[in-house]
């Protein structure tokens, strides 16, 4: 069983989860209005991967006998909508969310609640790599611009990456429920 701080911090971050998929459905409905179908497509892949981490810190409460409170999810801010902006805005959403990850992590080695430590190792990782894949995208919309052309690369390339991003999130969800 986790400390009721523990639980607390574990609740907060579900609600941050649940705001960042908020916050990509937002962008994708937003892409969607600009007629970036692939942009879009990415956008709502992230959606459902920040339902699924919502849902993966849910499910690790209910199995250490801890209260799941659901709290209010804001409203996101619009963003310009200009691809580079976006983007950028997704950038900054990251590193926040990565802050507050450390910060549990922080928390459970302070604690000694190795089971928390382990468990959130996994969203560590997953923070590596959601913002290394965010700065990949911006390197390229930088260097070659978000219009025109350069738009249409950047949007066919984020539609393949969503099927990839699909595939996988359908992989997992497989296998957590088996």
């Amino acid at each position: 069983m986790i400390s009721e701080e523990m639980a607390t911090r574990i609740n907060t971050q579900i609600n941050r989860e649940m705001y960042s998929a908020h916050f990509y459905l937002g962008l994708s409905a937003q892409a969607e209005g600009m007629n970036l179908k692939g942009v879009a497509a990415w956008f709502f892949a992230k959606y459902g991967e920040e339902l699924t981490h919502a849902l993966k810190m849910y499910r690790y409460l209910i199995d250490q006998d801890s209260p799941v409170r659901l709290g209010e999810v804001a409203a996101p801010a619009t963003v310009e909508t200009a691809v580079l902006k976006m983007f950028e805005s997704t950038l900054a959403h990251e590193r926040e969310v990565t802050a507050a990850i450390n910060d549990i992590v922080d928390f459970a080695l302070a604690q000694k609640d190795h089971a928390t430590h382990i468990f959130f190792q996994w969203f560590v990782t997953e923070q590596i790599e959601e913002e290394a894949t965010v700065k990949d995208i911006l390197g390229r919309a930088r260097l070659f611009g978000d219009q025109g052309q350069s738009l249409l690369m950047i949007d066919n390339e984020l539609a393949s990456l969503a099927k990839q991003m699909g595939s996988a999130a359908g992989t997992a969800s497989t296998a957590s429920a088996a």
